[in-house]
């Protein structure tokens, strides 16, 4: 017969430790005290002097002489006091270690993994929807730093071991510290559209390169966001409208457009092409490009300008700067080039699937062959 499985209990967090030492130190002193006016008959000033020179270990003589069952009461109050006092020594110690030493070695340990990410993104914000922002990144296993300086989403963020810097999304320092520099995208998704201009502002002027998607609540906030330098501005409210439009209208639709965003497949890809010169896609229809790669599905093409064409023909000549958003097989997409170009200059993707919104590019290019970039971890 198996014995049954006792319960593993949880961890007394030493705040509750030294709690119950001092009631234990107090227990121990009244004991003291009352043992004293019992045995040796003392006032309850003598017995109580007695009782702290004894269980302190000073080292002063008696009050008066001691009767023995006043020194065997007495050696037991100098083991029972030395105990408690060295289970209060540990648990300060602990207290200490565990406390601010310890939120110390934390944020020193975080600023390191913070100073070692290249091309993460920045999430300004931990409120609802920077919740949900955050969890779609552990999904898709992309490297992010939080900003907040409320106390409320700090404690959240800690709970949930991400990466934060507390402090206003809008200074220059708070930035800099969450790699502003080295960083690929930046959200603004606090519930202050105000907040979010001015740390778009500041990531602009930090980091003009840098990509930058915008949460805005009111649509009179939205010119002035794109004017701040916001390559994108969401509006949750308006998001979420059409969405519950398509689930009453054409649910199917929007279980499709759900299902696409999760990225692979199977053995398919959602990826993202940018025409350059080097990859020799320029000039040419879309039908010559990718006569190689059958399977492949062309789902939208964006324009220089930011007009977007969705499923372009295939006689659609293709102009330096376009963006493809293609559907198809990784090892064919593999094989794209431009009429002419030996196979070795084809496009190579890296790292496999890219999902929806993540910018996989082809705009470094390696050895006379544009290579399509994935998000690096």
């Amino acid at each position: 017969m198996k014995r049954p499985v006792q319960p593993i209990l949880p961890p007394i967090a030493p705040e509750k430790r030294l709690l119950t030492a001092v009631f234990l130190l107090a227990g121990l002193l009244i004991l003291g005290v009352v043992g004293y006016m019992i045995i040796e008959g003392w006032s309850l000033l003598d017995a109580f002097y007695m009782t702290v020179t004894t269980v302190t270990t000073v080292g002063f003589r008696e009050v008066k002489p001691l009767t023995d069952e006043g020194r065997i009461f007495t050696t037991l109050l100098i083991l029972f006091g030395v105990g408690v006092a060295f289970y209060i020594l540990t648990n300060l110690v602990a207290l200490v270690v565990e406390g601010d030493l310890g939120i110390a070695l934390g944020l020193r340990r975080m600023k390191g993994r913070i100073e070692a990410l290249r091309n993460h993104y920045i999430l300004c914000g931990f409120g609802r929807v920077g919740e949900e922002i955050a969890r779609e990144f552990i999904e898709r296993r992309i490297h992010f730093v939080i900003i907040d300086s409320n106390p409320e989403a700090i404690e959240r963020a800690r709970k949930q071991d991400y990466l934060l810097i507390e402090g206003d999304a809008s200074s220059d320092t708070t930035l800099t510290d969450a790699g502003i520099q080295r960083a690929r995208c930046l959200l603004a998704a606090s519930d202050s559209d105000s907040g979010n201009t001015y740390a778009i502002l500041t990531a602009k002027a930090l980091n003009p390169r840098i990509f930058v998607v915008g949460r805005v609540g009111q649509p009179a906030s939205m010119t002035r966001m794109m004017r701040a330098g916001a390559d994108r501005v969401i509006s949750p409210y308006s998001i979420g409208g059409r969405r519950m439009v398509l689930s009453a209208l054409q649910p199917l639709v929007l279980d499709f457009i759900d299902t696409l965003a999760t990225g692979r497949h199977g053995e398919q890809i959602l990826a993202e092409l940018k025409v350059s010169e080097e990859s020799g896609l320029a000039g040419h229809t879309i039908e010559e490009c990718f006569r190689t790669c059958s399977s492949a599905t062309i789902l939208g093409l964006q324009k220089p300008s930011g007009a977007v064409q969705v499923g372009p023909r295939g006689s659609t000549t293709l102009e330096l700067g376009d963006r493809l958003m293609v559907l198809g097989n990784e090892t064919e997409l593999e094989t794209i080039r431009g009429p002419g170009l030996p196979p070795e200059k084809s496009l190579q993707p890296r790292g496999g699937a890219t999902r929806l919104g993540e910018r996989a590019e082809t705009e470094k290019m390696e050895g006379g062959r544009g290579v399509l970039r994935q998000p690096e971890s």
